[in-house]
């Protein structure tokens, strides 16, 4: 084995090694309330002010069997944790008027009535990790999401020097991943066979 040193280190690390302040978050518009301001279309903004998100965890859980006085561990059941990600709120409060749009439609303040079909308001999220040209290098698409919090506020009159911000809570059915853009076109992990297969 050869003699591991500064060199190898760097050699190992492709890329200078992928970084966190370099990503890209994309939302769509559920069919309810299409081309909400700030989410989608030609207004859209989240790209620019989502502060703060996250690569997905991935989580199995345990299906454990008992034989005289032993156990072995078998594969359980996937989960998924919700996604939060944090916003900055502009002076228009644009992304943060179409949340509060997008949850009414959902189940409306007073009536507590919404939309019953899924497919109505549910959307399509994504998030890219991109290298320091801009280059997507690997995607992860949050298949069938809708929000289910939007955080309050803090206002204060000592608040000095600080931007607004809030975060977004979403429940979604599964995510894909795939190397560059796989997972944000559709062609994501779905079959099982592993993310090498799917490019």
């Amino acid at each position: 084995m050869a003699i591991q040193n500064i060199t190898s280190f760097k050699t190992a690390l492709v890329g200078g090694g992928a970084r966190a302040n370099l990503y890209q978050v994309t939302c769509n518009s559920p069919r309810v309330a299409p081309d909400l301001p700030g989410l989608s279309g030609a207004e859209s903004k989240i790209q620019f002010l989502c502060r703060a998100a996250q690569l997905p965890a991935s989580t199995m859980g345990v299906a454990p069997a008992f034989f005289r006085g032993r156990t072995i561990n078998l594969v359980g059941d996937r989960t998924f944790e919700p996604w939060v990600i944090t916003v900055y709120n502009d002076t228009d409060f644009m992304i943060r008027r179409s949340m509060e749009t997008w949850m009414r439609e959902q189940n409306a303040h007073e009536a507590n009535t919404g939309e019953q079909l899924p497919d109505q308001y549910k959307a399509d999220l994504s998030v890219e990790q991109l290298d320091k040209n801009g280059v997507v290098l690997y995607s992860y698409k949050f298949v069938g999401a809708f929000p289910t919090a939007v955080s309050a506020i803090d206002l204060a009159y000592d608040a000095n020097d600080q931007i607004e911000e809030f975060s977004i809570e979403w429940q979604y059915d599964y995510w894909e991943s795939g190397e560059g853009t796989t997972a944000k076109s559709g062609r994501g992990n779905t079959t099982g066979r592993g993310v090498s297969q799917v490019r």
